[in-house]
C-alpha cells in the first residue's frame, strides 16, 4: 500500500493562524503587543512546534516590545489552541518577526528614489 503524502499540517497550521489572528485582533489586553499582523505559520511533521511570522508595524523598539507581549501571551494561546482544534496536544508556538514587508518597502523606495533621480 502506497501511503500519501498527509495534508494535516497545512490544515493545522492554517486553522493555529486563524486562531491567532482572531485573538490578535480582539483579546489582546498587553499593551506592549502593537499592530500585528500573522504572516504564515510553519509547523513541524509531528505538530509538536510551530513557527508563527509576524509582521509588526513601528520602529524596532515597538517591534521588540510586541514580540516580547506575544512570546508572553503564547502558553495562554497554546491553552485556547487546546480547546478549539481536536489535537492530541497543542503545539508550542514560537513567534518570530517576518521581514519580508519590510524589506519589500525598502526595495520600493530605493527604486522610486532612482527613478526621480534618473528622471
Amino acid at each position: 500500500m502506497i501511503r500519501r503524502p498527509s495534508h494535516r499540517p497545512e490544515r493545522v497550521a492554517e486553522a493555529i493562524r486563524q486562531t491567532v489572528a482572531a485573538f490578535l485582533t480582539g483579546n489582546v489586553r498587553d499593551p506592549r503587543v502593537g499592530f500585528v499582523t500573522v504572516t504564515g505559520v510553519e509547523i513541524t511533521a509531528d505538530l509538536a512546534h510551530a513557527r508563527v511570522r509576524v509582521s509588526v508595524m513601528g520602529s524596532d523598539d515597538e517591534k521588540a516590545k510586541s514580540l516580547e507581549g506575544l512570546t508572553s501571551a503564547a502558553r495562554f494561546l497554546r491553552a485556547q489552541l487546546a480547546r478549539e482544534l481536536p489535537l492530541r496536544v497543542a503545539p508550542e508556538l514560537r513567534f518570530e518577526l517576518d521581514r519580508g514587508l519590510e524589506h519589500a518597502q525598502r526595495i520600493d523606495r530605493v527604486l522610486r528614489d532612482l527613478k526621480e533621480g534618473a528622471g
